[in-house]
Protein backbone atom coordinates (compact mmCIF):
# COMPACT_ATOMS: atom_id res chain seq x y z
CA UNK A 1 0.00 0.00 0.00
CA UNK A 2 1.53 3.67 -0.86
CA UNK A 3 2.54 5.36 2.41
CA UNK A 4 0.29 8.74 1.13
CA UNK A 5 -2.50 6.44 0.99
CA UNK A 6 -1.79 5.25 4.43
CA UNK A 7 -1.63 8.04 5.83
CA UNK A 8 -4.26 10.11 4.68
CA UNK A 9 -6.79 6.92 5.77
CA UNK A 10 -5.75 7.44 9.28
CA UNK A 11 -6.18 11.41 8.78
CA UNK A 12 -9.58 10.75 7.31
CA UNK A 13 -10.57 8.80 10.14
CA UNK A 14 -8.91 10.84 13.33
CA UNK A 15 -11.09 14.05 11.96
CA UNK A 16 -13.74 11.78 11.51
CA UNK A 17 -13.85 10.19 14.12
CA UNK A 18 -13.78 13.31 16.35
CA UNK A 19 -16.55 15.50 14.50
CA UNK A 20 -19.15 13.57 12.87
CA UNK A 21 -20.56 11.51 15.57
CA UNK A 22 -20.92 13.95 17.38
CA UNK A 23 -22.93 16.01 14.65
CA UNK A 24 -24.74 12.70 14.23
CA UNK A 25 -25.30 11.82 17.57
CA UNK A 26 -25.29 14.95 18.90
CA UNK A 27 -26.98 17.55 16.87
CA UNK A 28 -29.07 15.24 14.29
CA UNK A 29 -30.35 13.20 16.86
CA UNK A 30 -31.01 16.67 19.17
CA UNK A 31 -32.92 18.20 16.24
CA UNK A 32 -35.07 14.72 16.12
CA UNK A 33 -35.75 14.91 19.56
CA UNK A 34 -36.64 18.74 19.62
CA UNK A 35 -39.17 18.56 16.39
CA UNK A 36 -40.47 15.45 17.08
CA UNK A 37 -40.50 11.78 14.98
CA UNK A 38 -43.30 13.06 12.65
CA UNK A 39 -41.70 16.23 12.07
CA UNK A 40 -38.34 14.74 11.36
CA UNK A 41 -39.92 11.70 9.38
CA UNK A 42 -41.36 14.09 7.26
CA UNK A 43 -37.94 15.90 6.70
CA UNK A 44 -36.60 12.65 6.19
CA UNK A 45 -38.71 11.12 3.20
CA UNK A 46 -38.53 14.11 1.67
CA UNK A 47 -34.80 14.40 1.47
CA UNK A 48 -34.25 10.47 0.84
CA UNK A 49 -37.06 11.51 -2.16
CA UNK A 50 -34.39 14.21 -3.56
CA UNK A 51 -31.63 12.04 -2.86
CA UNK A 52 -32.77 9.37 -5.20
CA UNK A 53 -32.54 11.91 -8.23
CA UNK A 54 -29.07 13.99 -6.35
CA UNK A 55 -26.99 11.94 -9.64
CA UNK A 56 -28.75 14.77 -11.83
CA UNK A 57 -27.12 16.80 -10.27
CA UNK A 58 -23.38 15.20 -10.94
CA UNK A 59 -24.02 12.79 -13.42
CA UNK A 60 -21.06 10.62 -12.64
CA UNK A 61 -18.71 13.79 -12.86
CA UNK A 62 -17.51 13.22 -9.81
CA UNK A 63 -16.33 9.65 -9.50
CA UNK A 64 -15.20 10.06 -13.16
CA UNK A 65 -13.06 13.27 -12.34
CA UNK A 66 -11.66 11.63 -9.27
CA UNK A 67 -10.33 8.68 -11.61
CA UNK A 68 -9.29 10.97 -14.85
CA UNK A 69 -7.24 13.33 -13.05
CA UNK A 70 -5.30 10.82 -11.26
CA UNK A 71 -4.41 9.37 -13.98
CA UNK A 72 -4.13 12.67 -15.29
CA UNK A 73 -3.89 15.83 -13.26
CA UNK A 74 -2.26 17.91 -16.27
CA UNK A 75 -6.17 18.33 -17.17
CA UNK A 76 -7.65 20.02 -13.93
CA UNK A 77 -7.09 23.22 -14.95
CA UNK A 78 -8.56 22.54 -18.34
CA UNK A 79 -11.81 21.04 -16.77
CA UNK A 80 -12.35 22.90 -13.74
CA UNK A 81 -14.27 25.92 -15.07
CA UNK A 82 -15.91 23.76 -17.51
CA UNK A 83 -17.50 21.43 -15.45
CA UNK A 84 -18.36 24.17 -13.00
CA UNK A 85 -20.89 25.64 -15.78
CA UNK A 86 -22.10 21.99 -16.15
CA UNK A 87 -22.97 21.63 -12.41
CA UNK A 88 -24.87 24.98 -12.58
CA UNK A 89 -27.39 23.51 -15.52
CA UNK A 90 -27.47 20.30 -14.19
CA UNK A 91 -29.23 21.97 -10.80
CA UNK A 92 -31.50 23.61 -13.03
CA UNK A 93 -32.42 19.86 -14.78
CA UNK A 94 -32.66 18.74 -11.20
CA UNK A 95 -35.37 21.42 -9.87
CA UNK A 96 -37.27 20.48 -12.93
CA UNK A 97 -37.32 16.85 -12.28
CA UNK A 98 -37.38 16.50 -8.89
CA UNK A 99 -40.71 19.17 -8.40
CA UNK A 100 -42.43 17.59 -11.60
CA UNK A 101 -42.20 13.82 -9.53
CA UNK A 102 -43.37 15.51 -5.93
CA UNK A 103 -46.74 17.53 -8.05
CA UNK A 104 -47.12 13.43 -9.55
CA UNK A 105 -46.81 12.13 -6.37
CA UNK A 106 -49.21 14.62 -4.58
CA UNK A 107 -46.92 16.83 -2.65
CA UNK A 108 -48.45 19.82 -0.86
CA UNK A 109 -47.23 23.52 -0.24
CA UNK A 110 -45.33 22.99 2.69
CA UNK A 111 -43.76 19.60 1.34
CA UNK A 112 -43.10 22.13 -2.07
CA UNK A 113 -41.11 24.45 0.03
CA UNK A 114 -39.26 22.18 2.36
CA UNK A 115 -37.98 20.33 -1.19
CA UNK A 116 -36.59 23.42 -2.62
CA UNK A 117 -34.49 24.08 0.38
CA UNK A 118 -33.46 20.62 0.54
CA UNK A 119 -33.00 20.47 -3.48
CA UNK A 120 -30.04 23.88 -2.67
CA UNK A 121 -28.53 21.98 -0.07
CA UNK A 122 -28.19 18.90 -2.16
CA UNK A 123 -26.67 21.03 -5.04
CA UNK A 124 -24.30 22.54 -2.85
CA UNK A 125 -23.48 19.46 -1.04
CA UNK A 126 -22.57 17.77 -4.54
CA UNK A 127 -20.62 20.86 -5.32
CA UNK A 128 -18.33 20.24 -2.69
CA UNK A 129 -17.74 16.69 -3.18
CA UNK A 130 -17.26 17.45 -6.63
CA UNK A 131 -14.87 19.84 -5.97
CA UNK A 132 -12.88 17.80 -3.00
CA UNK A 133 -12.56 15.34 -5.68
CA UNK A 134 -10.04 17.25 -7.37
CA UNK A 135 -8.10 17.86 -4.17
CA UNK A 136 -7.86 13.68 -3.67
CA UNK A 137 -7.10 13.10 -7.27
CA UNK A 138 -4.21 15.20 -6.30
CA UNK A 139 -3.36 12.89 -3.32
CA UNK A 140 -4.14 16.06 -1.26
CA UNK A 141 -5.36 13.37 1.38
CA UNK A 142 -4.85 16.08 4.57
CA UNK A 143 -6.74 19.05 2.21
CA UNK A 144 -9.76 16.92 1.64
CA UNK A 145 -10.10 15.48 5.04
CA UNK A 146 -10.41 18.97 6.03
CA UNK A 147 -13.23 19.59 3.60
CA UNK A 148 -14.88 16.30 4.64
CA UNK A 149 -15.78 18.11 8.22
CA UNK A 150 -15.62 21.12 7.72
CA UNK A 151 -19.78 21.79 7.09
CA UNK A 152 -19.85 19.66 9.82
CA UNK A 153 -18.04 21.52 12.12
CA UNK A 154 -19.88 24.90 11.01
CA UNK A 155 -23.45 22.94 11.61
CA UNK A 156 -22.17 22.23 15.34
CA UNK A 157 -21.77 25.75 16.02
CA UNK A 158 -25.03 26.83 13.83
CA UNK A 159 -27.33 24.46 15.75
CA UNK A 160 -25.45 24.53 19.03
CA UNK A 161 -26.73 28.20 19.33
CA UNK A 162 -30.42 27.65 17.65
CA UNK A 163 -31.11 24.59 19.95
CA UNK A 164 -29.86 25.51 23.08
CA UNK A 165 -28.55 29.34 23.07
CA UNK A 166 -32.14 30.94 23.61
CA UNK A 167 -31.78 33.24 20.19
CA UNK A 168 -34.75 32.38 19.00
CA UNK A 169 -37.12 33.27 20.94
CA UNK A 170 -39.86 30.62 20.57
CA UNK A 171 -39.69 26.88 18.86
CA UNK A 172 -36.93 25.42 16.81
CA UNK A 173 -38.51 23.90 13.73
CA UNK A 174 -36.80 21.87 11.13
CA UNK A 175 -36.66 24.81 8.86
CA UNK A 176 -34.31 26.18 11.10
CA UNK A 177 -32.51 23.26 10.66
CA UNK A 178 -32.62 23.56 7.15
CA UNK A 179 -31.31 27.03 6.74
CA UNK A 180 -28.67 26.03 8.88
CA UNK A 181 -27.12 23.42 6.37
CA UNK A 182 -27.42 25.59 4.26
CA UNK A 183 -24.91 28.03 5.90
CA UNK A 184 -22.43 26.24 6.54
CA UNK A 185 -22.76 24.28 2.89
CA UNK A 186 -22.16 27.78 1.41
CA UNK A 187 -19.26 28.46 3.05
CA UNK A 188 -17.54 25.28 2.89
CA UNK A 189 -18.19 25.35 -1.20
CA UNK A 190 -17.03 28.68 -1.25
CA UNK A 191 -13.74 28.07 0.63
CA UNK A 192 -12.50 25.05 -1.54
CA UNK A 193 -13.71 26.69 -4.53
CA UNK A 194 -11.11 29.64 -3.49
CA UNK A 195 -8.53 27.18 -3.15
CA UNK A 196 -8.89 25.49 -5.78
CA UNK A 197 -8.77 28.28 -8.07
CA UNK A 198 -5.44 29.87 -7.11
CA UNK A 199 -4.55 26.18 -7.47
CA UNK A 200 -5.56 26.57 -11.08
CA UNK A 201 -5.27 30.19 -11.70
CA UNK A 202 -9.06 30.31 -12.52
CA UNK A 203 -9.93 33.51 -14.07
CA UNK A 204 -13.42 33.24 -15.27
CA UNK A 205 -15.93 30.10 -16.34
CA UNK A 206 -15.70 29.10 -19.76
CA UNK A 207 -18.82 26.98 -21.34
CA UNK A 208 -16.85 24.97 -23.81
CA UNK A 209 -19.58 22.64 -25.32
CA UNK A 210 -17.73 20.13 -27.14
CA UNK A 211 -15.72 19.36 -24.02
CA UNK A 212 -18.84 19.30 -21.80
CA UNK A 213 -20.16 16.75 -24.06
CA UNK A 214 -17.68 14.56 -24.05
CA UNK A 215 -17.31 14.71 -20.09
CA UNK A 216 -20.89 13.95 -19.47
CA UNK A 217 -20.83 11.37 -21.85
CA UNK A 218 -17.98 9.63 -20.36
CA UNK A 219 -19.78 10.05 -17.02
CA UNK A 220 -22.80 8.52 -17.65
CA UNK A 221 -21.93 5.06 -16.79
CA UNK A 222 -20.63 6.32 -13.30
CA UNK A 223 -24.44 8.35 -13.07
CA UNK A 224 -26.19 5.77 -14.34
CA UNK A 225 -24.24 3.37 -11.26
CA UNK A 226 -24.56 6.91 -8.52
CA UNK A 227 -28.59 6.69 -9.93
CA UNK A 228 -29.35 3.02 -8.89
CA UNK A 229 -27.62 2.82 -5.76
CA UNK A 230 -29.27 6.25 -4.46
CA UNK A 231 -32.65 4.48 -5.58
CA UNK A 232 -32.21 1.45 -3.70
CA UNK A 233 -30.27 3.34 -0.57
CA UNK A 234 -32.57 5.54 -0.27
CA UNK A 235 -36.52 4.11 -1.29
CA UNK A 236 -37.21 2.48 1.96
CA UNK A 237 -38.40 5.45 4.01
CA UNK A 238 -39.77 7.22 0.95
CA UNK A 239 -42.17 4.29 0.49
CA UNK A 240 -42.50 3.83 4.40
CA UNK A 241 -44.41 7.53 3.98
CA UNK A 242 -45.94 7.08 1.02
CA UNK A 243 -47.27 3.31 1.32
CA UNK A 244 -48.87 3.47 4.94
CA UNK A 245 -51.55 5.94 5.98
CA UNK A 246 -51.22 9.97 6.40
CA UNK A 247 -49.71 9.84 9.92
CA UNK A 248 -48.69 6.60 10.30
CA UNK A 249 -46.42 7.09 7.81
CA UNK A 250 -44.27 10.11 8.38
CA UNK A 251 -44.10 8.81 12.04
CA UNK A 252 -42.63 4.66 10.38
CA UNK A 253 -40.14 6.58 8.41
CA UNK A 254 -39.38 8.93 11.48
CA UNK A 255 -38.52 5.94 13.28
CA UNK A 256 -36.66 4.33 10.28
CA UNK A 257 -34.74 7.74 10.23
CA UNK A 258 -33.64 7.10 13.85
CA UNK A 259 -32.08 4.13 13.30
CA UNK A 260 -30.80 4.61 9.83
CA UNK A 261 -28.57 7.59 11.59
CA UNK A 262 -27.09 5.60 13.86
CA UNK A 263 -26.06 3.02 10.79
CA UNK A 264 -25.12 6.29 8.68
CA UNK A 265 -22.67 7.73 11.27
CA UNK A 266 -20.70 4.30 11.09
CA UNK A 267 -21.14 4.18 7.28
CA UNK A 268 -19.54 7.98 6.90
CA UNK A 269 -16.60 6.34 8.09
CA UNK A 270 -16.25 3.60 6.18
CA UNK A 271 -16.92 5.65 3.23
CA UNK A 272 -14.12 7.70 3.76
CA UNK A 273 -11.66 4.85 3.77
CA UNK A 274 -13.04 4.52 -0.29
CA UNK A 275 -12.58 8.23 -1.08
CA UNK A 276 -8.48 7.51 -1.10
CA UNK A 277 -8.73 4.17 -1.95
CA UNK A 278 -10.46 5.09 -5.83
CA UNK A 279 -7.56 7.50 -7.10
CA UNK A 280 -5.19 5.10 -5.42
CA UNK A 281 -6.71 1.68 -7.27
CA UNK A 282 -6.94 4.22 -10.69
CA UNK A 283 -3.14 5.12 -10.49
CA UNK A 284 -1.87 1.28 -9.64
CA UNK A 285 -4.36 -0.05 -12.21
CA UNK A 286 -2.75 2.18 -14.62
CA UNK A 287 0.56 1.68 -13.57
CA UNK A 288 0.08 -1.97 -14.10
CA UNK A 289 0.68 -2.81 -10.36
CA UNK A 290 -0.48 -5.97 -8.46
CA UNK A 291 -3.70 -4.68 -6.43
CA UNK A 292 -4.35 -7.93 -4.16
CA UNK A 293 -1.83 -7.14 -0.94
CA UNK A 294 -3.74 -3.43 -0.61
CA UNK A 295 -7.08 -5.19 -1.18
CA UNK A 296 -6.87 -7.91 1.26
CA UNK A 297 -5.44 -5.66 3.82
CA UNK A 298 -8.22 -2.71 3.28
CA UNK A 299 -11.06 -5.56 3.16
CA UNK A 300 -9.42 -7.10 5.96
CA UNK A 301 -9.36 -4.25 8.76
CA UNK A 302 -12.64 -2.34 7.54
CA UNK A 303 -14.85 -5.66 7.18
CA UNK A 304 -13.64 -6.77 10.88
CA UNK A 305 -14.34 -3.80 12.55
CA UNK A 306 -17.86 -3.71 10.70
CA UNK A 307 -18.35 -6.99 11.76
CA UNK A 308 -17.78 -6.36 15.49
CA UNK A 309 -19.16 -3.19 15.40
CA UNK A 310 -22.38 -4.61 13.62
CA UNK A 311 -22.81 -7.35 16.09
CA UNK A 312 -22.39 -5.52 19.00
CA UNK A 313 -24.43 -2.94 18.99
CA UNK A 314 -27.45 -5.21 17.39
CA UNK A 315 -27.16 -7.13 20.94
CA UNK A 316 -26.74 -4.45 23.01
CA UNK A 317 -29.40 -2.46 20.86
CA UNK A 318 -32.01 -1.33 23.35
CA UNK A 319 -29.21 0.50 25.37
CA UNK A 320 -27.80 2.20 22.67
CA UNK A 321 -30.98 3.41 21.39
CA UNK A 322 -31.87 4.46 24.78
CA UNK A 323 -28.86 6.94 25.25
CA UNK A 324 -29.87 9.10 21.79
CA UNK A 325 -33.67 9.17 22.21
CA UNK A 326 -36.84 10.14 23.81
CA UNK A 327 -39.20 8.60 21.91
CA UNK A 328 -40.24 5.97 20.11
CA UNK A 329 -37.12 3.94 21.94
CA UNK A 330 -38.29 0.73 21.47
CA UNK A 331 -39.65 1.03 17.70
CA UNK A 332 -36.24 2.72 16.61
CA UNK A 333 -34.48 -0.53 18.72
CA UNK A 334 -35.70 -3.03 16.71
CA UNK A 335 -35.74 -1.21 13.49
CA UNK A 336 -31.61 -0.92 14.43
CA UNK A 337 -31.37 -4.05 15.63
CA UNK A 338 -31.47 -5.46 12.02
CA UNK A 339 -30.18 -2.43 10.13
CA UNK A 340 -27.15 -2.45 11.56
CA UNK A 341 -26.02 -5.12 9.91
CA UNK A 342 -26.10 -3.99 6.67
CA UNK A 343 -23.01 -2.08 7.66
CA UNK A 344 -21.11 -5.80 7.26
CA UNK A 345 -22.05 -6.16 3.08
CA UNK A 346 -21.96 -2.41 2.58
CA UNK A 347 -17.78 -2.22 3.83
CA UNK A 348 -17.34 -4.91 1.16
CA UNK A 349 -19.07 -2.54 -1.51
CA UNK A 350 -17.21 0.39 -0.20
CA UNK A 351 -13.82 -1.63 -0.80
CA UNK A 352 -14.52 -4.27 -4.03
CA UNK A 353 -16.97 -2.05 -5.69
CA UNK A 354 -14.02 0.70 -5.38
CA UNK A 355 -11.76 -1.51 -7.09
CA UNK A 356 -14.11 -2.13 -9.40
CA UNK A 357 -15.62 1.30 -10.57
CA UNK A 358 -11.40 2.42 -11.07
CA UNK A 359 -10.70 -0.49 -13.78
CA UNK A 360 -13.67 0.99 -15.64
CA UNK A 361 -16.29 -2.13 -14.76
CA UNK A 362 -19.22 0.00 -14.74
CA UNK A 363 -21.49 -2.50 -16.61
CA UNK A 364 -21.09 -5.32 -14.20
CA UNK A 365 -21.96 -2.62 -11.38
CA UNK A 366 -24.88 -1.19 -12.93
CA UNK A 367 -26.28 -4.80 -13.37
CA UNK A 368 -25.53 -5.03 -9.87
CA UNK A 369 -27.04 -1.94 -8.75
CA UNK A 370 -30.42 -2.96 -11.18
CA UNK A 371 -30.99 -6.10 -9.52
CA UNK A 372 -30.11 -4.66 -6.26
CA UNK A 373 -33.18 -2.00 -6.71
CA UNK A 374 -35.48 -4.47 -8.19
CA UNK A 375 -34.57 -6.98 -4.38
CA UNK A 376 -35.42 -3.22 -2.31
CA UNK A 377 -38.26 -2.08 -4.30
CA UNK A 378 -40.15 -5.78 -4.07
CA UNK A 379 -39.13 -6.77 -0.77
CA UNK A 380 -40.25 -3.10 0.36
CA UNK A 381 -43.39 -3.74 -1.70
CA UNK A 382 -44.62 -6.85 0.09
CA UNK A 383 -43.28 -6.29 3.98
CA UNK A 384 -44.02 -2.51 4.64
CA UNK A 385 -47.91 -2.99 5.22
CA UNK A 386 -47.28 -6.07 7.53
CA UNK A 387 -44.26 -5.14 9.84
CA UNK A 388 -43.39 -1.17 8.58
CA UNK A 389 -40.36 0.12 9.63
CA UNK A 390 -38.83 -3.21 10.71
CA UNK A 391 -39.90 -4.31 7.34
CA UNK A 392 -37.81 -1.70 5.62
CA UNK A 393 -35.13 -2.74 7.70
CA UNK A 394 -35.07 -6.53 6.56
CA UNK A 395 -35.64 -5.23 2.45
CA UNK A 396 -32.58 -2.68 3.15
CA UNK A 397 -30.36 -5.74 4.27
CA UNK A 398 -31.43 -8.29 2.30
CA UNK A 399 -30.95 -5.57 -0.74
CA UNK A 400 -26.94 -4.67 0.47
CA UNK A 401 -26.29 -8.64 0.55
CA UNK A 402 -27.69 -8.61 -2.56
CA UNK A 403 -24.96 -6.37 -4.00
CA UNK A 404 -22.16 -7.02 -2.17
CA UNK A 405 -21.93 -10.64 -2.85
CA UNK A 406 -22.42 -10.02 -6.56
CA UNK A 407 -19.82 -7.10 -6.59
CA UNK A 408 -17.27 -9.43 -4.49
CA UNK A 409 -17.53 -12.29 -6.63
CA UNK A 410 -17.08 -10.05 -9.84
CA UNK A 411 -14.11 -8.33 -8.83
CA UNK A 412 -12.44 -12.35 -7.63
CA UNK A 413 -13.12 -13.18 -11.34
CA UNK A 414 -11.41 -10.26 -12.84
CA UNK A 415 -8.67 -9.64 -10.57
CA UNK A 416 -7.81 -13.31 -9.78
CA UNK A 417 -8.36 -12.64 -6.99
CA UNK A 418 -8.20 -16.02 -4.34
CA UNK A 419 -9.90 -16.31 -0.84
CA UNK A 420 -8.74 -19.31 0.78
CA UNK A 421 -11.19 -21.57 2.81
CA UNK A 422 -8.51 -20.91 5.94
CA UNK A 423 -9.14 -16.84 5.57
CA UNK A 424 -13.05 -17.31 5.61
CA UNK A 425 -12.71 -19.85 8.63
CA UNK A 426 -10.87 -16.74 10.16
CA UNK A 427 -13.46 -14.84 9.58
CA UNK A 428 -16.25 -16.55 10.89
CA UNK A 429 -14.07 -17.21 14.28
CA UNK A 430 -13.63 -13.75 14.88
CA UNK A 431 -17.17 -12.71 14.28
CA UNK A 432 -17.94 -15.71 16.78
CA UNK A 433 -16.21 -14.56 19.44
CA UNK A 434 -17.09 -11.31 19.36
CA UNK A 435 -20.74 -12.46 19.76
CA UNK A 436 -19.77 -14.83 22.38
CA UNK A 437 -18.25 -11.79 23.88
CA UNK A 438 -20.95 -9.83 23.75
CA UNK A 439 -24.03 -12.85 24.80
CA UNK A 440 -21.47 -13.57 27.73
CA UNK A 441 -21.30 -9.24 28.93
CA UNK A 442 -25.18 -9.57 29.30
CA UNK A 443 -25.31 -13.03 31.02
CA UNK A 444 -23.14 -11.62 33.86
CA UNK A 445 -24.48 -8.65 34.13
CA UNK A 446 -21.73 -6.23 32.74
CA UNK A 447 -23.04 -2.72 31.72
CA UNK A 448 -24.04 -2.59 28.17
CA UNK A 449 -20.88 0.21 28.04
CA UNK A 450 -18.56 -1.86 29.75
CA UNK A 451 -19.71 -5.03 27.40
CA UNK A 452 -18.84 -2.66 24.16
CA UNK A 453 -15.57 -1.66 25.92
CA UNK A 454 -14.50 -5.33 26.61
CA UNK A 455 -15.99 -6.41 22.46
CA UNK A 456 -14.12 -3.35 20.88
CA UNK A 457 -10.20 -4.70 23.09
CA UNK A 458 -10.85 -8.51 22.13
CA UNK A 459 -11.52 -7.48 18.57
CA UNK A 460 -8.48 -5.92 18.02
CA UNK A 461 -6.64 -9.21 20.11
CA UNK A 462 -8.66 -11.29 17.64
CA UNK A 463 -7.26 -9.10 14.65
CA UNK A 464 -3.87 -10.20 15.18
CA UNK A 465 -4.55 -13.36 17.34
CA UNK A 466 -5.71 -14.97 14.45
CA UNK A 467 -3.48 -13.71 12.08
CA UNK A 468 -6.03 -11.81 10.31
CA UNK A 469 -2.94 -9.34 9.65
CA UNK A 470 0.51 -8.56 11.20
CA UNK A 471 2.18 -5.85 12.99
CA UNK A 472 5.00 -7.17 10.69
CA UNK A 473 3.09 -6.68 7.68
CA UNK A 474 1.61 -3.12 8.49
CA UNK A 475 5.12 -2.07 9.38
CA UNK A 476 6.71 -3.39 6.12
CA UNK A 477 3.95 -1.31 3.49
CA UNK A 478 4.85 1.38 5.80
CA UNK A 479 8.42 1.14 5.63
CA UNK A 480 8.54 0.20 1.80
CA UNK A 481 5.20 2.61 0.65
CA UNK A 482 5.74 5.18 -2.11
CA UNK A 483 5.95 8.66 -0.77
Amino acid sequence: MPKKLLSGILFFLLLNLLIKPFWILGIDVGVQNRVGAAEYGLYFAIFSFAYMFNILLDLGVTNFNSRNIAQYSQLLQKHLPVILNVKIVLFVLFLAVTFTVGAFIGYSSRQFYLLLWISVNQFLNSLILYLRSNFSALFLFKTDSLFSIMDKVLMILFCSVLLWGGVLGGDFTIEHFIYAQTLAYTITAATALVILVQKTNLRRLRWNMPLSISIVRHSLPFALLALLMSFYSRLDPVMLERLLPHGTGATQSGIYAGAFRLLDAIVMIVYLVSVPLLPTYAKMIKERQDVSQITRLVFTFVFCASSAMAITFSINSADIINLFYDNNTAEISQVFKVLIFCLMPISSIYVFGTLLTANGNLKQLNIVALASLVTNFVVNLIVIPLFMSQGSAWAALATQMVSAVAQVVIALRIFHLRISARYVLQMLGFMAVVATVNVGGQQIGLSWWATVAVAAVVSVVMLFGLRLTSLKELVAIFRNGEE
